[in-house]
Parts: structure tokens; sequence; C-alpha cells
């Protein structure tokens, strides 16, 4: 009987406890979802760049690079081993650079218009303007295909860049007019009340006031113009970018090489976002 009451107090206590014990955790999922979930997502992004960093320096034994064989550091020693690679990379670092040229003086300039000024068609403007926005990229460059056609324009570099100017065109427009229509008037007036010309007036007031603007559609375009397959692919003919030389590696076998420039131009990212914080960082502290 004693060995019997003895157990059945052991399995009360037990019994009591066990609730507790798992309401613990419990209560630290409820406080702390949100940091779990931030932490979840900023690994699934991540995730696949170490991938890539990592199998740029395997060894595979035969053409696809998707199984760990051996490390080396061959493919880092020659990253233009493969041919046309460094040529297709070099040939999508100039069109991205024009097209971010391009597309930020273009849009920089109809987004002063649309922000600054009241005319008849400024609604059907800012149509046209967020339209490839709007739209599948596919029916951008399947129309724009069809205008180089029949206006006799051969497929190359020209019409790729005039294509990626078009497409990234709208996000120039929408950075830098949000900026445009946030910025204080009388900042303008009090510079014109101290006898400072149109062109002081906009080159020291106006344009500093606008730059952050300015800069994040033009970032924004050379990302967009840099990493597009659809459009470059339907108005590119003969020529080969470097989206276009990854697809196609894909389909023979991809080279470590490709690793190689995706870990590269990753790191290079991640170097001129933690310079931008840190310069950020220390105009805060000038400041103060």
């Amino acid at each position: 009987m004693a060995a019997t009451e003895t157990t059945g107090k052991t399995t009360g206590k037990t019994a009591g406890t066990t609730p507790r014990a798992t309401a613990a955790p419990l209560r630290w999922l409820r406080r702390n979802v949100v940091i779990l979930a931030g932490l979840a997502t900023l690994a699934y992004l991540i995730l696949p760049n170490v991938v890539v960093m990592v199998f740029s320096f395997n060894k595979p034994h035969g053409r696809f690079n998707y199984q760990w064989q051996q490390f080396s550091t061959d493919a880092w020693t020659d990253p233009c081993g493969v041919a046309d690679l460094c040529g297709s990379l070099g040939l999508s670092l100039q069109i991205a650079v024009w097209a971010t040229v391009g597309a930020t003086v273009l849009g920089t300039m109809i987004a002063f218009a649309l922000a600054r000024y009241r005319f008849r068609a400024r609604a059907g403007v800012n149509t046209l303007i967020f339209l490839p926005m709007a739209m599948p990229e596919v029916v951008m460059a399947a129309s724009l295909a069809t205008l180089f056609l029949n206006m006799g324009i051969q497929f190359g570099f020209w019409t790729i860049l005039i294509a990626h100017i078009m497409f990234c065109l709208s996000f120039v427009v929408t950075a830098v007019k949000a900026r445009v229509m946030s910025m204080d008037p009388r900042l303008e007036q009090a510079a014109q009340d101290l006898y400072a010309s149109p062109v002081q007036t906009f080159l020291r007031v106006t344009l500093p006031i606008a730059a952050p603007g300015i800069a994040s559609g033009a970032l924004l375009s050379f990302a967009l113009s840099f990493d597009d397959f659809i459009i470059t692919n339907f108005n590119a003919g003969s020529t080969v970018t470097f989206p276009m030389f990854v697809w196609g590696s894909a389909q023979r076998g991809t080279p470590v090489q490709i690793n190689v420039i995706g870990t590269a131009m990753f790191l290079v990212a991640v170097l001129c976002v933690l310079a931008g914080q840190m310069a950020g960082t220390r105009r805060k502290r000038s400041k103060k």
C-alpha cells in the first residue's frame, strides 16, 4: 500500500509538472515568433548564395556541377577558362551601364515634368510610364521584338540597350518622382529670395534633395538590366549576354566558373551595402 501511495504521489507530481514544462517552450515561441520568422526568411534568402559559394570550390568529374566531388581552387585561378564566359559578362556590364545612364537621365527629366508641371496629357503619360511595371515582362519583350522587326532594325547590342532603357525607365520615374513630390517648395523659394539663379537653385538645392531617389533608381536599373533574361532573349539575335550564357550552359553542363563569378558578384554587393551603411552611420554621427 505504501509503495502504491508513493507511486501515486510521484505520478501526480509528474502529471502536475508536465503542463508547465510544455507551456514554457510554447510561451517562448509566442514571444519570439517574429524573430524566428525573420531568421527563417533570412536563411531562405542567403542559403542559395551559400550553396553557390561552396560549389565554386568544387571539382566535378562530369559536366554538371550539382554534386560535391572534390575541393579545388582551379576555377578561382582561371575564371575565364570557359570560352565566351568573360566576353558575355563584359557585354552585360556594358549594356547595364549604358542602360542605367539612359534610363536615369530620361527618367529623371520625366519625373520632374510629371511632379512639377500640369498639362493635359499628364494622366496618360503616367499610365504609359507605369505600364511596363504592371504588364508581364514577356509581353513587353514580344512587343519590342515585333517593333524592331517591322522597322527593319537588326537585332543585337542596340536593340538590347533600347529595350533595357524602356524597361528600366518606369522604375527610375517612380523613385525620382516620389522624392521630388515630397520636396518642400519653400527651400527653392528661399534660394531664389537669396538671389540664386535657376541653375544655382537646381544644382545646390533641388538636385541634392532628389539625389537619393536618383541614386536608388540608377542602382535598380543597373540590377534589372544586368540580370534580365526575357527581354534580352527576345531582342538579342545572336548576341549573348551573361544571363543567356548561364541559361545556355545549364543545358549542356554548368561550369564551375559561373559559380565563381556569382560568388564574386554577391561579395561585391555585400561590400557595397556595408560601405553604404557605414557611410550613413558616419554622417549621422558627424551631424550630432
